[in-house]
């Protein structure tokens, strides 16, 4: 980390105050000082228009008691289209829905610059300060690296893109986003690898054998020959790019199949756990599944979420060129090559200095406590050079002072490395250096982290969340000036545009 202070656990608790806030008795009903749900006018801007699209609501973690259990575990995730989602929404000047909102995919959307390590498969990298939002907590970034790719090129990939053409497709934001993708991610595969295309509506077709890159040209020919119509007969699809991929399946090489849709399913076993189900098996045999959405109006979020993550892959929302670019260009090798499976984490607080302790997302990656060394229990997966970042808002002991900073929290990583089946362990102490007297001394990037997170648990209409022009000050302070950090800022400022308006309309109701 840059700049840190060598501080004692002491020292921090001296100066930035560790005063305990009231207990809480019962979730949800209980709200830290200084964090505020959301206003009327935003619950009623989120709320209001009729939608065909499909959200899940994983609910909003609460406090543990440390005392009664001070072992947090999760399933890892890399996953970002709910950032995407949101931001797609915001662009056509309307609020998310809140179920639309996963804190973890909004931070993890974001490069903090964690040092990848050099000698093992995973790094962390730990920060701390006082909580700008809730007077005598403090929040707990931790930041998940893994190893680089250190050979010159990644295995070779074998890919089956497997394209919903149903009539829910036709449109330029639907299909012609799918083929905008497929272009640029043909565009930077390398010599070596496959593709296969196959197409589901009504019925399925196979448009293109696994074809190697030296017919490139052949490949965009048959992006480019895709149209839309018919009904959305998403099991059968499957089937067939399943039945493709096997054709390719290398051990040592990836093996993959990509749905690319709206998430909508209407003929055949399209409920979700037939869907699901159907393609348990196939992981087991070495093809992952990974999905992309596109699309508005009717989209299907909770089905493509799920998909990608019974099929071990990623799940990603392409809602611009730019987006694909990034997705499918700088981060393809990452994306495409899993370097560890069935990562969990657990994380163990010390009850002498943490009173309470609060996940911030994960919601609907909880493992329990005993499952953590359970290996048949899935975790998730992380590619060549991913990061995954992880916030906790705690509120600390007063009793806490004098001690040692390096029992404050214990991260333990468990995974199975890609081509072996035995689990790994690593362990990672928080040294007293990552803790810091104030959310102004803390590191750039852990502040940028903490905006992010605060942004999504207000659109989250999240109990715990503090304002957003507050979060804006946040967000102003730690961006750079750089693409991705500057159009966070914009969209905050949307979002806050947008709740302003809906005020006024309430007022005069």
């Amino acid at each position: 980390m840059n700049h840190k202070s060598r501080l004692s656990f002491a020292l921090l608790l001296a100066t930035a105050g560790c005063s305990a806030s009231p207990t809480a008795s019962n979730y949800p009903s209980y709200a830290p000082p200084m964090a505020t749900a959301a206003p009327l006018y935003l619950e009623r801007a989120q709320e209001e228009r009729p939608s065909a699209e499909a959200f899940k609501d994983y609910g909003v973690n609460p406090y543990v008691n440390t005392a009664e259990d001070s072992l947090s575990t999760f399933a890892i995730d890399v996953d970002t289209a709910s950032y995407a989602i949101a931001r797609r929404k915001l662009g056509e000047s309307s609020l998310p829905p809140k179920d639309a909102v996963r804190v973890e995919e909004f931070v993890n959307a974001f490069n903090y610059g964690y040092e990848a390590p050099a000698n093992q498969a995973f790094a962390v990298d730990f920060a701390a300060a006082p909580s700008p939002s809730v007077q005598g907590n403090h929040l707990l970034r931790i930041g998940l690296s893994s190893k680089k790719n250190q050979s010159q090129s990644r295995p070779a990939a074998h890919l089956v893109f497997l394209v919903d053409t149903s009539g829910s497709m036709q449109s330029p934001d639907k299909l012609g986003m799918v083929q905008t993708t497929l272009r640029t991610l043909t565009q930077n595969l390398k010599a070596g690898d496959t593709v296969a295309l196959c197409t589901y509506a009504g019925s399925t077709q196979e448009l293109l054998q696994p074809t190697g890159m030296e017919s490139r040209a052949k490949i965009l020919a048959a992006i480019d020959s895709l149209t839309a119509g018919g009904g959305t007969a998403m099991s059968s699809g499957i089937d067939t790019a399943y039945s493709l991929a096997k054709r390719t399946l290398k051990k040592g090489e990836i093996n993959r199949v990509i749905v690319l849709s709206d998430g909508d399913a209407n003929i055949g076993p399209s409920g979700h756990e037939a869907i699901l189900a159907q393609i348990a098996q196939y992981k087991e045999q070495g093809i992952t599944l990974s999905t992309v959405g596109v699309g508005n109006g009717n989209y299907k979020d909770t089905m493509m979420e799920q998909l990608a993550d019974k099929g071990d892959g990623n799940y990603s929302y392409i809602d611009s060129a730019a987006e694909a670019r990034k997705v499918f260009g700088q981060q393809l090798d990452a994306n495409l090559q899993v370097v560890a499976r069935d990562v969990k984490l657990q994380v163990t607080f010390d009850p002498a200095l943490v009173k309470r302790y609060r996940l911030v997302g994960y919601e609907n990656r909880d493992v329990a406590d005993k499952d953590f060394r359970n290996d048949k229990v899935d975790g998730g997966e992380v590619g060549a050079g991913h990061t995954v970042t992880a916030l906790y808002d705690l509120e600390l002991n007063e009793q806490a002072k004098g001690k040692s900073a390096s029992s404050l929290a214990t991260v333990r990583v468990r995974f199975v490395p890609e081509g072996s089946t035995q689990a790994e362990e690593l362990a990672f102490a928080m040294p007293n250096s990552s803790l810091f007297t104030t959310f102004e001394a803390a590191p750039r990037n852990y502040q940028l982290a903490v905006a992010i997170a605060g942004f999504a648990e207000s659109l989250r209409q999240s109990p715990y969340a503090g304002g957003l022009d507050q979060t804006l000050t946040q967000a102003k302070a730690a961006a750079r000036d750089n693409e991705d950090e500057s159009e966070f800022v914009r969209l905050i400022e949307k979002a806050i545009e947008l709740g302003g308006q809906r005020k006024k309309l309430v007022a005069a109701q």
